[in-house]
């Protein structure tokens, strides 16, 4: 039975191990499986042969060195004993310990595989620490390994030892007396061997901490400080002289026989290693840095500064100061013409249900909860598009049909892309599609230009069998039919997306891999077939890029004929000198990640970060490109030395992948969480930390207990600039300190993210980053400032609480920031939900503020002209809906021409009897009539929305509410347009 469970266990390991040959072969990537593999093992090997052979032969080296005659005595007695149980087993213990030990080893030493192989693979920086004047790879490639090999080695010394002193001790060899303790010539030669490879190897480990001195963060700053240089580091030098000193003394004693001196010595280097590695470094700290901490540390805060901005990306940040008007004048937006027609309206966190109503088709599709913006070129102009893909959503399938075969077979994929306008709606309040429709259909392609199926998504299913032989009937789900009456297409995969699974052999090693007897059995599986899985982006990156850290966000484009998903990944470290060190998890935490509507980074702490690779991944067939983006990194050039065959040079990417190329968001956010204290360059400024600034709370979100307000992707003109780029944006506010802060904006940072189109060729601009400083005293509100100027206008409180009081939900969209116009706008979409299963928001109004002016009108357009007295001096993308009246399903006859303020009073006075109406039946208990009153307030608010869109904007006056609840026309307020 032991044999046969070895035998089944056995063959469940090696059906895992080759169905990842298999995955990696037929992905390109089996260089990377084998080399990563290999290396692990050869590590493995090399530790456990290390540490079996210290413990084995200690152990032997002991029991053979034991005494023959040895004086009787009751201690002597239970040692018999003991030895006449253990006798039996013996010789299964002294190998199964070293054997037991030496596999704990080896899984220790092959973990640190990367170590290993970036040591012997490792890339100059050419640039040298402050201190010790290394090149920085030696700290991020070599330092590592060493500690990693003394760390083993000490171990080994340590478990041998004990090992070879416990069988000394149960054989005789040393003995516990009434005079003290009896040790045998074998074991005090042995003792002294241990102690003396293990004081070598402490000594080697003092002298190795200097280094890592400018790797600490123990301190206010990272890196070696005053006291690190002037006591630290030299009482380690002196620790590191004196262990191997006092190794010495052991190798003496065991010649001569004589143990005071290494006694004394390892006494005098306990008391020196506590004295000048606690003691002295702590009299230095407290009597000589902290009364004159400031001007002590002044050069080793600027290392700390210098070093930090480089490690991190932000030692080339453009800096500008932006003298910003809170003046919002006639005719301010003229410069910003572009920007201006560019501004995003649609929040892609909020019309994911729109994009689910009025484009999923089937149940058994689905959109991502968070669309992607991007841009296109729309009739020879950059266009901002907010993105998705048609993915698969199997558990939806109808519940008598949630079998294997439709699960694995049928139900394989999606269908299409969908993409709107960023910066329009429809009158009504919905997207404005760039790409829509089954078949697929727009303006970035159709059926017959570009492969709509995604068979790997964000979503796609654990596994799926595909592809059948040539004339086999087509079994796929694939889409609708584009025409009424017609039944669905069927489809069979024609790519190459996974490994085969037609012969029997594969078909019982995927059985048990997936733990799935149909897979074994079931017709659907045929000679031809493949099976599809690891379909996630992000997961198929992290598989042939084992080094790399992938961005939490994987976005969709069309390019080159093919849908494609866009992966950056990130070389990263936690060993650059003096640079201050970031928990990912912490540092690219937000709104979106809090949500879930994002990938958190994981929780690993790093002090160096380059988006060092570009990935793509076909949604068709999974195929992987990685390239290399930035090919000056030298962690990415070592693993080029490693993987010489697994990433290309970015100048064979084509134009189409070079024009959806974006800087990432996660590099981002690292990137100004550093910023917030970094951007100050003055170690005395920076040592008084009183100019510190914070990433603004996400105004948008009640109650998120501070959680930070997510990065914006929007075509902008920065002052410095020609025309506008793609840009990521993000906002600072001073400090926050223990949730409190004055919300007004400090700086406004963008990261240019435009590449070019050109294929193979990276623009100079991308991935320039440009700081705006906003003197204190000019006290521009922040994002916080804006949101309640907002939600404490009377006008805009009114209006929106009064669509508020029906069977509506109204929804805040991202509050986007732009610095233009001399100063800074802030705007925000507004959507209404109605209730029910089918309902999805709609926008129906825009914020807009300026300084302390507040705008609010159905479009941006109408918005900004109320800003800005009348004339923004620019037209907003949505100007063509200016005094249309969104369709009113409510009341479909209602008359265009007629006089839009009468229709508003009455549509106000017959909201405020229906609330009357339903707050009596509340009272009285009747709920059916309650719901029909809500029903009658639904209607009567739809009525008011649309009449007020037809108000003219050169009519800002209000009109009177009705006398029953005092509730004002939801009119733009007179600030707006003073």
């Amino acid at each position: 039975m032991i044999v046969v469970a070895l035998v089944v266990v056995g063959f469940i390991f090696f059906a895992n191990v080759w169905t990842d040959v298999l995955w990696y072969r037929q992905l390109g990537f089996i260089e990377v499986f084998v080399t990563e593999n290999l290396v692990r093992i050869g590590i493995f090997a090399a530790g456990f042969a290390i540490m079996f052979l210290a413990v084995f032969f200690a152990i032997r080296i002991a029991y053979n060195a034991r005494p023959v005659y040895a004086p009787d005595s009751e201690i002597r007695d239970n040692l018999n004993r003991y030895q006449a149980q253990l006798e039996p087993v013996r010789r299964v213990v002294m190998i199964g310990l070293p054997v037991l030990f030496g596999l704990f080893a080896g899984s220790a030493a092959a973990s640190q595989w990367q170590k290993v192989l970036l040591f012997f693979n490792q890339e100059p920086f050419g640039k040298e620490d402050p201190e010790f004047g290394m090149d920085i790879s030696f700290y991020l490639m070599s330092l590592p390994f060493f500690g990693f090999v003394t760390g083993f080695l000490i171990s080994v010394v340590v478990i041998a030892g004990i090992a070879g002193i416990l069988t000394h001790y149960l054989y005789g060899s040393i003995r516990l007396m009434e005079r003290g303790v009896f040790t045998s010539r074998a074991a005090q030669i042995h003792i002294a061997v241990a102690g003396a490879s293990f004081l070598v190897l402490l000594g080697l480990n003092f002298w190795l901490d200097r280094f890592t001195a400018v790797q600490s963060n123990s301190g206010r700053w990272a890196g070696a400080l005053y006291t690190d240089v002037n006591a630290v580091i030299p009482t380690k030098a002196i620790l590191a002289v004196a262990a191997v000193l006092v190794a010495i003394l052991f190798v003496v004693a065991a010649i001569i026989g004589k143990w005071r001196l290494p006694v004394i010595g390892t006494a005098m280097l306990v008391i020196t290693s506590i004295l000048a590695g606690g003691v002295y470094p702590w009299v230095i700290q407290q009597f000589q840095v902290r009364p004159s901490e400031e001007t002590l540390e002044k050069e080793y805060i600027q290392r700390n500064i210098n070093n930090t901005r480089e490690a991190y990306g932000l030692d080339k940040i453009q800096v500008d100061r932006y003298n910003a008007t809170n003046t919002a004048s006639t005719g301010a937006l003229a410069p910003d013409a572009q920007t201006t027609a560019n501004i995003r309206l649609l929040d892609p966190n909020l019309i994911s249900d729109a994009f689910s109503q009025l484009e999923q088709y089937r149940p058994y599709y689905q959109f991502p909860e968070a669309l992607n913006v991007d841009r296109y070129e729309v009739d020879g102009k950059i266009q901002d598009t907010v993105i998705a893909v048609r993915e698969l959503n199997p558990a939806n399938v109808a519940t008598n049909q949630q079998g294997w075969l439709n699960q694995h077979v049928v139900y394989t994929h999606g269908y299409g892309v969908v993409a709107a306008k960023g910066n329009k709606f429809t009158v009504d309040g919905k997207p404005e599609f760039l790409q829509s429709g089954i078949p697929s259909t727009g303006v970035l392609g159709d059926d017959s230009t570009y492969e709509p199926r995604i068979y790997f998504g964000e979503s796609s299913p654990d596994y799926s069998i595909v592809g059948a032989p040539d004339g086999a009937p087509a079994r796929e789900q694939d889409r609708p039919s584009g025409r009424e009456g017609e039944g669905d297409n069927q489809y069979t995969f024609e790519g190459n997306g996974g490994p085969n699974v037609g012969t029997f052999f594969n078909r019982v090693l995927y059985s048990i891999k997936f733990q799935s007897s149909d897979l074994l059995l079931s017709d659907g599986v045929n000679p031809e077939s493949q099976i599809l899985y690891d379909r996630s982006p992000r997961e198929r990156v992290e598989k042939v890029a084992p080094y790399l850290t992938v961005d939490g966000n994987a976005y969709p484009a069309v390019v080159d004929g093919r849908v494609k998903w866009i992966v950056d990944g990130y070389t990263t470290s936690q060993f650059y000198p003096y640079s201050q060190q970031e928990r990912l998890s912490d540092a690219t935490a937000d709104t979106q990640t809090t949500s879930g509507r994002a990938v958190a980074l994981p929780n690993s702490t790093v002090n160096y970060i380059r988006n060092s690779v570009k990935a793509t991944v076909d949604a068709y067939d999974g195929s992987v490109t990685l390239y290399a983006w930035d090919d000056q990194d030298p962690l990415l050039k070592s693993w080029q030395k490693v993987f010489p065959a697994s990433l290309k040079p970015f100048s064979e990417m084509s134009g189409d992948v070079m024009s959806h190329v974006r800087y990432p968001e996660d590099l981002f956010k690292v990137q100004r969480q550093l910023l917030g204290e970094y951007h100050v360059t003055d170690p005395s400024t920076f040592y008084q930390t009183k100019d510190v600034w914070s990433v603004p709370a996400d105004p948008t979100v009640e109650s998120n207990s501070g959680v930070k307000q997510p990065p914006f992707y929007m075509s902008l003109q920065m002052p410095d600039q020609d025309k506008p780029a793609f840009q990521l944006t993000s906002s600072f506010i001073p400090q926050i300190v223990n949730g409190n802060a004055r919300n007004v904006l400090y700086g406004f940072l963008a990261a240019d993210s435009d590449a070019g189109n050109e294929a193979g060729v990276k623009a100079e601009s991308y991935g320039k980053l440009r700081l705006l400083q906003i003197p204190p005293e000019i006290q521009v509100p922040g994002p916080g400032q804006a949101q309640n100027k907002f939600n404490s206008d009377p006008t805009v409180s009114q209006a929106l609480n009064l669509l508020r009081q029906g069977a509506s939900e109204v929804l805040n969209g991202n509050l986007l920031t732009l610095p233009v116009g001399g100063g800074i706008l802030y705007v925000q979409p507004v959507y209404l939900k109605s209730t029910g299963e089918t309902s999805y928001p709609t926008l129906q109004r825009v914020l807009v503020a300026f300084g302390d002016k507040v705008g609010f009108a159905p479009t941006l357009d109408e918005a900004l002209k109320q800003l800005f007295g009348g004339d923004s001096g620019a037209a907003a993308g949505d100007s063509d809906n200016n005094g249309q009246t969104p369709v009113d399903p409510a009341a479909p006859g209602t008359p265009a021409g007629a006089d839009a303020k009468a229709e508003l009073k009455a549509a106000l006075d017959e909201a405020n009897a229906a609330i009357r109406e339903g707050q009596s039946a509340l009272a009285a208990g009747d709920f059916a009539a309650y719901g029909e009153a809500q029903k009658k307030i639904a209607a009567a608010l739809q009525k008011a929305v649309a009449a007020e869109a037809k108000i003219p904007v050169a009519a800002p006056e209000a009109t009177p509410a009705p006398a029953a609840t005092g509730a004002p026309e939801a009119s733009p307020s007179p600030s707006a347009t003073s």
